[in-house]
C-alpha cells in the first residue's frame, strides 16, 4: 500500500487526510479548529481580519500528527505531501523567512478605508493603477483582501520593510516542513490580483504599476513540482517519517474541484459554505467579469463565480429569528434555529406564493454596495414559513445565475451537477432546491474534507 497526505489550512478550521493512493479510500483524518485569531476587538470594528501564521503552522502539523496516530505502522507508506489552504490573504516573512507579519486574510477589508483625504478607497486606487485592462492579464478584478491590494496599503503606510517576502499560508506551511525557501503555485498566485493567467508567472506590468519590487514575490513551480522534503523537524512534530516529498501547494477552491469532480470536461461543481462559488474546466482564457479565471494545477483554468450567497445568508435569516425571540417573547433557543426553519419553508409550496428573496445581503463582487431585497409581499406570504422558503430559494437562484454567466462564456452546459460544503450537504431542502434550480440531479462527493483531499490527489498524481 501507498499512502498520500493532504493537508488544507482554512479559515474555520486546519484539515490534513491520508488516503489509500490506489483505491482513493480516506484512511485517517485529522482536523482542529482554527484559533489562531489574534485581531482585537478595536481592529475587528475597522474591518482588519490578522492571524498568527506560527499558531496555523504549529496547527497543521498537530492535524499531521493525529493522522499519523491513526495510521500507525502504516506511516510508513506515506510516499507523498499535499498541501492547500485559503486563497488571497497574505503575510510576509524575512531573510530567514519567520513570520514578519501576521497572516493578514482574505476577510480583510483595510482596502475599503478612504485613500488619504479624497472620496474613494484604497481598493479604487489600487484598481486606477493597475488600469482598466488589467483583469484581462490577471483573470480577475481586485477585491478587498487580495494580496496585492493589501501589499499596496501597506507599502503606502510604510509596513513593508525591506528585504521581506510576501507568502500565501501554504506557501509558509510548505516551508516550514522541508526547511528550504517558500515556493507558490499558479492556483495559488492567482489569487492575488499580480498574475499573468496565460504565461502563470507573476505579471510585471501589474507589479510595477502598484510600485512594488519583484523580489517581493516568491518563486512560482507547477503543483507537479516538489518543493522539498519533509526535514527531520517537521517530521519530530509531525510524527510522519522524514524525508517524505513535498508538493507545490495549490488554492483551496481549486483543490475542492480536484477533490469533487471527476469528469471535469462535463461537471458543474457547485460549493456552499460560508459564501458560494460555482465552477467549471475549461482549456480557454476567454472570460469577462464577474467570471474570474483561475488557474488549475498542472494546466488550464477554471471559470469561476465566487461571492455568490451562501450559508451566511441563511445564517443572517437565524440570526433574525433569534432576535424576535430574545426581544419580543425573552426566549433564548437552546440550539440553531436551522432545522425549525427549513421544516418551516418546506411547508411552502414552491416560489413562495409570490415571495422573492435576494439574499445578497453583503453586497457582490463587482459591486460590494448592493443589497438584499424581498419583493412581492402580500398579507398571505408575509410570514415566517415564507421568509424561509423565499431567501433558500434566492439562494439557489442566486447559483443558477452565476453559472449561467458560465455558459454565456463556454456556449455549452454541463451535464452533471456536483455538490461540495457543508451548507448543501447539511441542508437537504436547500440540495433539493438547488437541484430543481439546475435541472440536474446533484452529485454528494464520498468525503466531506474536499481540499484536502484534493490536495492528497494532486501530490498523488505528481509522482
Amino acid at each position: 500500500m501507498s499512502i498520500v497526505v493532504g493537508v488544507d489550512l482554512g479559515t474555520t478550521k486546519i484539515t490534513s487526510v491520508a488516503v489509500d493512493s490506489r483505491s482513493g479510500e480516506n484512511l485517517a483524518v485529522g482536523t482542529l479548529a482554527n484559533a489562531a485569531n489574534i485581531t482585537s476587538e478595536a481592529d475587528r470594528s475597522r474591518g482588519r481580519s490578522e492571524w498568527d501564521a506560527t499558531r496555523i503552522v504549529s496547527q497543521g502539523l498537530a492535524c499531521l500528527k493525529q493522522v499519523a496516530d491513526m495510521l500507525g505502522d502504516k506511516v510508513r507508506d506515506i510516499v507523498a505531501i499535499g498541501l492547500t489552504g485559503q486563497q488571497h490573504g497574505m503575510l510576509l516573512v524575512d531573510a530567514d523567512g519567520k513570520p514578519a507579519s501576521p497572516l493578514i486574510n482574505w476577510q480583510d477589508r483595510r482596502s475599503l478605508d478612504r485613500y488619504q483625504d479624497s472620496q474613494h478607497s484604497w481598493l479604487d486606487e489600487t484598481r486606477t493603477r493597475l488600469g482598466d485592462s488589467s483583469w484581462k492579464r490577471t483573470g480577475c478584478r481586485l477585491q478587498p483582501g487580495f494580496m496585492a491590494g493589501t501589499l499596496f496599503w501597506l507599502k503606502s503606510h510604510g509596513q513593508l520593510p525591506k528585504g521581506t517576502r510576501a507568502l500565501f499560508i501554504m506557501d509558509h506551511f510548505g516551508a516550514q516542513l522541508t526547511g528550504g525557501t517558500a515556493i507558490t503555485e499558479p492556483s495559488c498566485a492567482g489569487s492575488s490580483g499580480v498574475l499573468n493567467v496565460r504565461t502563470r508567472q507573476w505579471d510585471p506590468e501589474s507589479i510595477a504599476a502598484l510600485g512594488l519590487p519583484a523580489t517581493l514575490f516568491p518563486e512560482i513551480r507547477e503543483a507537479n513540482e516538489q518543493i522539498g522534503r519533509l526535514s527531520a523537524q517537521a517530521s519530530l512534530a509531525s510524527g510522519l517519517p522524514q524525508g517524505i516529498p513535498v508538493f507545490a501547494p495549490i488554492g483551496d477552491h481549486q483543490a475542492s474541484f480536484i477533490g469533487s469532480v471527476t469528469d471535469r470536461v462535463n461537471s458543474v461543481l457547485v460549493n456552499v459554505g460560508t459564501g458560494a462559488q460555482v465552477a467549471v474546466y475549461t482549456d480557454e482564457f476567454a472570460f469577462e467579469p464577474p467570471i474570474e479565471l483561475r488557474p488549475f494545477p498542472g494546466g488550464g483554468n477554471l471559470l469561476s463565480n465566487v461571492g455568490l450567497a451562501g450559508g451566511w445568508s441563511y445564517q443572517v435569516l437565524e440570526h433574525f429569528f433569534r432576535d424576535v425571540g430574545r426581544l419580543m417573547f425573552q426566549a433564548e433557543s437552546s440550539g440553531p434555529l436551522y432545522e425549525p426553519l427549513n421544516q418551516l419553508a418546506a411547508s411552502v409550496p414552491p416560489g413562495a406564493d409570490g415571495l422573492r428573496c435576494d439574499p445578497l445581503f453583503a453586497g457582490t463582487r463587482l459591486d460590494p454596495s448592493v443589497r438584499g431585497s424581498l419583493t412581492g409581499l402580500s398579507p398571505q406570504n408575509f410570514t415566517a414559513r415564507h421568509l424561509a422558503r423565499a431567501v433558500l430559494e434566492g439562494m439557489a437562484r442566486s447559483l443558477r445565475d452565476g453559472y449561467a454567466a458560465v455558459e454565456r462564456i463556454t456556449g455549452r452546459s454541463q451535464s452533471q451537477l456536483i455538490a461540495a460544503g457543508n451548507g448543501l450537504r447539511e441542508n437537504p431542502l436547500l440540495a433539493e432546491i438547488v437541484s430543481q434550480s439546475f435541472g440536474l440531479q446533484m452529485v454528494f462527493t464520498a468525503h466531506r474534507e474536499e481540499a484536502a483531499y484534493g490536495a492528497a490527489l494532486m501530490a498523488r498524481q505528481s509522482l
